[in-house]
């Protein structure tokens, strides 16, 4: 029984070795990737000046009419 198990632990381990994807090298100029960064900042610090009020949250209505009946 531990042979067999460990058989099927060592294909398995060998079929996730060579699903392995390795990331390639950023090849982008020093340029490059600070004006990414640069992009990505006015992105998100425009996103966060957002304030959401109380009033444009969705509402859940107490009164769904999913509760059992009682009359028959």
């Amino acid at each position: 029984m531990d042979k067999r198990l460990a058989k099927n632990h060592k294909r398995k381990v060998e079929r996730a070795r060579a699903k392995v994807k390795i990331s390639e090298p950023d090849v982008r100029t020093q340029e490059q990737i600070e004006a990414a960064r640069e992009a990505s900042r006015a992105a998100t610090t425009h996103n966060n000046n957002v304030k959401v009020s109380a009033s444009s949250r969705p509402m859940r209505s107490h009164t769904t009419g999913s509760a059992a009946k009682t009359d028959v």
